[in-house]
């Protein structure tokens, strides 16, 4: 049987002012929902939070949500530094990932 892997993505809104973290294991999918507002009373539709500033890619869901609880405990100064040390402009991945 074939393990589905999972991803961790932080998603934030035109200003940075507000980060979402989640978990999936679809990324290109899930990222797509939230930048279509598919649930209009969810958090990232009332914050606009469409723009993918950090993924991280696991072999495995369990490791994906687990990784997810980690940056959830961690400060929001934590969870910049994170960002930073992989996209320092905050710049949209979504291009990135969008040809997966």
């Amino acid at each position: 049987m074939m393990q589905k892997g999972g991803a961790v993505y932080i998603l934030t809104n035109t200003r940075n002012t507000v980060l979402y973290t989640g978990v999936t294991n679809d990324l290109f999918r899930r990222v797509s929902e939230h930048r279509d507002g598919l649930n209009p009373h969810a958090f990232t539709s009332k914050y606009n939070l469409n723009r993918l500033v950090y993924y991280e890619r696991f072999h495995s869901i369990e490791e994906a949500i687990n990784r997810e609880k980690q940056i959830k405990g961690k400060s929001r100064k934590k969870k910049e530094e994170l960002i930073n040390s992989i996209n320092p402009k905050w710049k949209d991945l979504w291009d990135e990932i969008k040809e997966w």
